[in-house]
């Protein structure tokens, strides 16, 4: 037998058992059989050849339902989430949406966190609460105040950590438990740390969600958003939604967040070291009344992160001296950071969530302060990147 004859097993299951870089390559991935090619086809079709009625070739009929690069992808995340059942769809929200309305029946009391992602709080706040979900929010990461806003119809507990924009850190198993106490289900927005910094499965939680967009996509050019969960039930009623709703990333989508997930882990150390250095460069600056990132030793997460993290991520923001008028004209003066929304890409963003970002939720409980500013450190040089936060700064 030659060596391209060999009957070595190269399937993606055959990594199953590998380390989170080996994982993140191969999970999902098994090189296409009739031609050898290393990278898997992006099935761009709508439809499947049936060998007569109800003769579906590997369980495939149409498009939303199953396609073999979404499937692909959904593997690929439960593998690296730890979890038996992920789930892909167009956009963060959509996949939040999913699950939310998969898990909650009206009179079911959503019990959130007090810095999640603006666009989360409008999506039950503007949507599910006029279908009758009750919502309201919580200092996470107090585990006292989370018992204590428990009440009898409360039957999920939804948390960020790192959150978005205040970097917030929560005891993700301290959380569970409380979960597991009171019989709630526990959901954790994993997009700030990814899966190559933290496993919230592992650590109690029923269910991580992500909008891909982010750091597993990684390059700023698609959208995405995932659901992975190890509990049958959740994945059952999820899966169902999102086949009937049809909410479904397209192939394409699919393929180039797969390609993105295969460096996740050396980016999401470069963002890290990048970060780490912003932050420490920019506290005790005279413009800054204070540095928000979970790696700096006196954020008051700093232990907890550093415990239920393997690194404490790409984002990092600031709290500038100035108020309002400095925060936009430092958002408006940096020359590496570009000013958009969105983060997690190669490259190095700054946003201001209150105008931004956050804009839908001014006049509420998580109304983020007109002094914030939200940077997504990237992978560029270290150097440039200080120089031009430090100069953005002396520029006020």
């Amino acid at each position: 037998m030659t060596a391209d004859q060999s009957d070595t097993d190269h399937s993606g299951d055959a990594f199953r058992d590998g380390g989170f870089a080996t994982r993140a390559i191969h999970a999902g991935q098994a090189f296409d059989p009739t031609t050898g090619a290393v990278i898997p086809p992006v099935y761009q079709t709508s439809t499947f050849v049936q060998t007569h009625v109800g003769g579906l070739r590997g369980g495939y009929e149409y498009g939303r339902g199953t396609n073999p690069t979404r499937d692909a992808l959904q593997e690929l995340v439960a593998s690296l989430e730890g979890g038996r059942h992920g789930f892909s769809f167009a956009t963060g929200l959509a996949g939040e949406d999913a699950l939310l309305r998969a898990l909650l029946a009206p009179g079911d009391h959503l019990l959130m966190g007090n810095d999640v992602y603006g666009g989360t709080h409008r999506l039950v706040g503007r949507l599910l609460t006029p279908w009758g979900i009750g919502l309201s929010t919580v200092e996470m990461s107090d585990p006292d105040a989370v018992r204590a806003a428990i009440r009898p119809e409360t039957r999920m507990l939804w948390l960020e950590t790192p959150s978005n924009p205040m970097m917030k850190i929560t005891d993700i198993a301290a959380v569970a438990e409380i979960g597991r106490e009171a019989g709630l289900l526990v959901v954790v927005d994993n997009t700030f740390a990814s899966p190559a910094l933290q496993q919230p499965l592992a650590l109690g939680a029923h269910a991580v969600v992500h909008s891909a967009t982010k750091y597993l996509g990684g390059h700023s050019d698609v959208l995405g958003g995932l659901v992975v969960t190890d509990d049958d039930e959740v994945a059952e009623k999820v899966g169902f939604l999102q086949f009937a709703v049809g909410g479904v990333s397209a192939p394409w989508e699919a393929f180039l967040t797969i390609r993105g997930i295969k460096t996740l882990q050396l980016r999401m150390q470069r963002h890290s070291s990048n970060a780490a250095a912003v932050a420490e460069a920019l506290v005790g600056h005279p413009a800054v009344e204070r540095v928000y990132y979970p790696g700096l030793p006196d954020h008051p997460g700093h232990d907890v992160a550093a415990r239920q993290m393997s690194g404490f991520g790409g984002m990092v923001s600031l709290g500038l001296a100035g108020g309002a008028a400095a925060a936009r004209a430092f958002a408006e003066s940096t020359r590496v950071f570009q000013l958009a929304e969105s983060l997690g890409g190669v490259e190095s963003l700054v946003n201001y969530p209150a105008e931004m970002t956050h804009a839908s939720v001014r006049g509420t409980e998580l109304e983020v302060p007109d002094n914030i500013i939200r940077l997504s450190v990237g992978i560029e040089e270290e150097a440039d990147l200080v120089a031009d936060a430090l100069g953005a700064l002396d520029r006020l």
